[in-house]
C-alpha cells in the first residue's frame, strides 16, 4: 500500500513540475512535438533527417537549405549550437524560411566541404540544388565557420540567402 501511494506521490510530482516550465520559443505554425532531430540546435523546428531528404524538400518547397556540420563533444560546436538554439531572430527565420539539416558526419557530396572538413561549418543550398559557395563567414582559411561572436553576420548570411534565392531562381 505504501509504495503504490509512493509511486502515485511521485508521478503526482513529476507532472507538477512540469507543468510551471515556460514554454520555449513556439513558432508560428502552433507547438511541435520537440524532434531528436534537432541535437539541440532548435527543438521546434523540423529537421531533416538525411542530406537527400534536406534537398527534396528545399526544392519542392521552394527554400533555401542550410546545413550545419558539427561535433558533439567539440567546444566550438557546442558554443555555437547555444548561440544558435537561443537567439529567437534566428530560430524564427529558420522556422519560417529555410529547411534545416544539422550534421554530425561528413556526406558524400564533396561541394558541401570546398575548403576542408571542419566544424562548426555552415553551408547554404539553394533549391536549385547549388552550394552557395559565396556566402561565406570572416575567416579566409575555414570559409564556412562561424563562431558565437559572428551571430550578426549568420544572421545577415541567412537573408543573402532568401534574396539570392528571390533574385535568382
Amino acid at each position: 500500500m505504501i509504495k503504490a501511494l509512493l509511486s502515485v506521490l511521485l508521478v503526482v510530482m513529476a507532472v507538477a513540475s512540469s507543468l510551471g516550465k515556460p514554454d520555449k520559443a513556439i513558432p508560428k505554425r502552433g507547438k511541435r512535438i520537440p524532434q531528436t532531430l534537432s541535437r539541440g540546435w532548435g527543438d521546434q523546428l523540423i529537421w531533416a533527417q538525411t542530406y537527400e531528404e534536406a534537398l527534396f524538400w528545399a526544392r519542392s518547397k521552394n527554400k533555401p537549405l542550410m546545413v550545419i556540420f558539427h561535433l558533439e563533444d567539440c567546444p566550438h560546436s557546442a558554443a555555437m549550437k547555444k548561440v544558435v538554439s537561443e537567439d529567437k531572430e534566428i530560430q524564427r527565420i529558420l522556422d519560417e524560411d529555410f529547411v534545416v539539416l544539422n550534421l554530425v558526419y561528413e556526406t558524400t557530396d564533396k561541394h558541401l566541404s570546398p575548403d576542408g572538413q571542419y566544424v562548426p561549418r555552415i553551408i547554404f543550398v539553394d533549391p536549385s540544388m547549388t552550394v552557395r559557395a559565396d556566402i561565406t563567414g570572416r575567416y579566409s582559411n575555414r570559409m564556412y565557420a562561424y563562431e558565437p561572436t559572428d551571430v550578426k553576420l549568420l544572421l545577415a548570411n541567412m537573408e543573402k540567402a532568401k534574396k539570392l534565392l528571390k533574385t535568382e531562381l
